[in-house]
């Protein structure tokens, strides 16, 4: 892997401070009551927002959490609080036993959002958070309303019919939040966009691969059922963990799709303005997961995937050091 070959000529001296406090303290503190807030969605100190989303961010989305601290200083309460909003959807699914209460969840968000924009959040850390986002960078309510409407969409314990399914959801989750993203950091660019539509896609490709060993504890399977008709592939083969040639065979496949994105979102990261790139440095964990799955010969279930790469903080800086995405 390119970065890991960079790191060894890199002076420990010059990697950023908040990195080096994140890898020896393992992220931010509480704000005073936050958990109490947590609990009671009661309204955090002024201020103790942000915190709270980065410890969300920290606990949750790691990757996200080490992304949003490498953005301009102006930007980086207004990115946890995206991507805050974007982990209280996302774990609605797992947590729930029955669809009603997600769809219950779903419309606190849905309610939550309409009253954000019309200036009084209900008194919840993270809409508080989203709220002072929106109110500074005037971000556009479509995206946010997208990425509800997909969530609960997926409420629904089935498997993606297609890969194209696959990246549609994909594409209304995780895209339409590097959308928000750009608009945060003021950027309004047709490559930008086509880029942010392909990362998205490769980075909804990879959750679901990095999901499946746990779904596959709980009996349910969600890969593209035509890659695995292709390969002769059940879902009975995934819940039993095999790693016949054919299982392997099926990730190989839906890997090299989100690879193909990431390629594609690259072919043109010159007509991208730099600005735009600290919203894509998502693509660094992304590239890892890619490359440690290769290395394990497309085997999900290898132990070794479902662990922290605690060099990350390290691949980012060098990849912002770099100038890319």
């Amino acid at each position: 892997m390119a970065a890991a070959t960079a790191a060894g000529g890199l002076r420990s001296a010059s990697f950023p401070r908040v990195l080096r406090a994140v890898g020896a303290r393992g992220g931010l503190s509480w704000p005073r009551g936050g958990r109490a807030a947590a609990a009671g969605w009661s309204r955090p100190e002024p201020g103790g927002e942000a915190q709270y989303c980065a410890e969300l961010l920290r606990k949750r989305d790691y990757e996200g959490f080490l992304c949003s601290l490498l953005l301009p200083a102006e930007s980086r309460t207004s990115a946890f609080a995206l991507r805050a909003f974007n982990v209280e959807l996302a774990q609605i699914k797992d947590s729930i036993t029955q669809k009603t209460t997600g769809l219950m969840r779903m419309q606190f968000w849905r309610k939550a959002v309409e009253d954000i924009y019309s200036n009084n959040p209900p008194h919840q850390p993270v809409a508080v958070a989203l709220w002072r986002a929106v109110k500074r960078h005037n971000l556009s309510k479509m995206w946010f309303t997208k990425i509800i409407d997909e969530r609960e969409k997926n409420l629904d314990d089935r498997a993606y019919r297609n890969i194209q399914e696959l990246e549609a959801y994909a594409e209304n989750t995780q895209s339409a939040l590097l959308y928000l993203m750009l608009e945060m950091l003021g950027v309004k660019d047709i490559h930008a966009d086509h880029a942010a539509s392909h990362i998205g896609k490769a980075q909804g490709i990879v959750t679901c691969l990095r999901a499946t060993p746990y779904h596959c504890t709980r009996r349910k399977v969600f890969l593209p059922m035509d890659i695995c008709m292709l390969h002769g592939v059940s879902q009975e083969d995934f819940i039993r963990c095999k790693q016949e040639k054919n299982v392997r065979d099926v990730i190989y496949d839906i890997a090299s799709q989100a690879h193909v994105h990431l390629e594609h979102a690259r072919s043109f990261s010159k007509k991208v303005p730099v600005k735009a790139y600290p919203a894509f440095y998502h693509t660094v964990a992304l590239d890892d997961y890619l490359y440690n799955i290769r290395k394990v010969d497309f085997n999900i279930f290898h132990p070794s995937l479902q662990k922290r790469n605690t060099l990350l903080p390290l691949y980012l800086y060098i990849r912002t050091w770099k100038k890319t995405y």
